[in-house]
This record gives structure tokens, C-alpha cells and sequence, in this order.
């Protein structure tokens, strides 16, 4: 999944580009708004967590784009493309490096 920060720095193309040169093969691919439930399911190892409440708010805050990919190992590289899910820790090159600042384009018209 590419998830709203992703979508919203246009990265989808990059992202699908680098596990495409690793020689994986898109199968299927959709542009979706998350919804609540969806999230929670999806994430509920992590509810116990302290940042579960922020990771929910996050994931349902924008689009993001799901995808199947075909492959040998597809996850386990995967995972080494994307890289450490704080981006601080992130390492050069990674889709993750530099985005530690990022800001959703929704956050200053969403009112509660």
C-alpha cells in the first residue's frame, strides 16, 4: 500500500518503478479512501500501541493506493525497498528517507 503521504508527494510512480526493477509484477492496483473499520482490521496487532489512535487518524486522512504484486520473495524485498516505518531512521535511497516533515495538504480545512 502506498500510503496517503505517498500519494500525495507523487511518489506512486517512483514506488511502483523500484519494485518493478526488481523484477515483480503488478497484478492489481486501486485507489481508495480507507475507512475506519477497514483500518482497524487491517492494524489490529498494533492497537495496543501508543500511537495506534495517530495511526488511524493518518491512514483514513487521504487516499492511498493498494497493490498486488507477483514474485519471488515480493514482501521481503518489499519491506527492504520501503524501509524502516520511522522515517528519521530511514536509510539513503529509501522511499522513506526525508519525509519526516511531511504535513497532509488536508490537515488546515479538516475541522473536528
Amino acid at each position: 500500500m502506498i500510503k496517503p503521504d505517498g500519494v500525495q508527494r507523487n511518489l506512486v510512480r517512483e514506488i511502483i518503478g523500484r519494485f518493478e526493477k526488481k523484477g515483480f509484477t503488478l497484478k492489481g492496483l486501486k485507489l481508495i479512501t480507507v475507512d475506519s473499520a477497514f483500518a482497524e482490521r487491517h492494524y489490529a496487532d498494533l492497537s495496543a500501541k501508543p500511537f495506534f489512535n495517530g495511526l488511524m487518524e493518518y491512514i483514513v486522512s487521504e487516499p492511498v493506493v493498494a497493490m498486488v504484486w507477483e514474485g519471488k520473495n515480493v514482501v521481503a524485498t518489499g519491506r527492504k525497498i520501503i524501509r524502516a516505518t520511522n522515517p528519521a531512521e530511514s536509510a539513503p535511497g529509501t522511499i522513506r528517507e526525508g519525509i519526516a516533515e511531511w504535513k497532509s495538504s488536508a490537515h488546515h480545512w479538516i475541522y473536528e
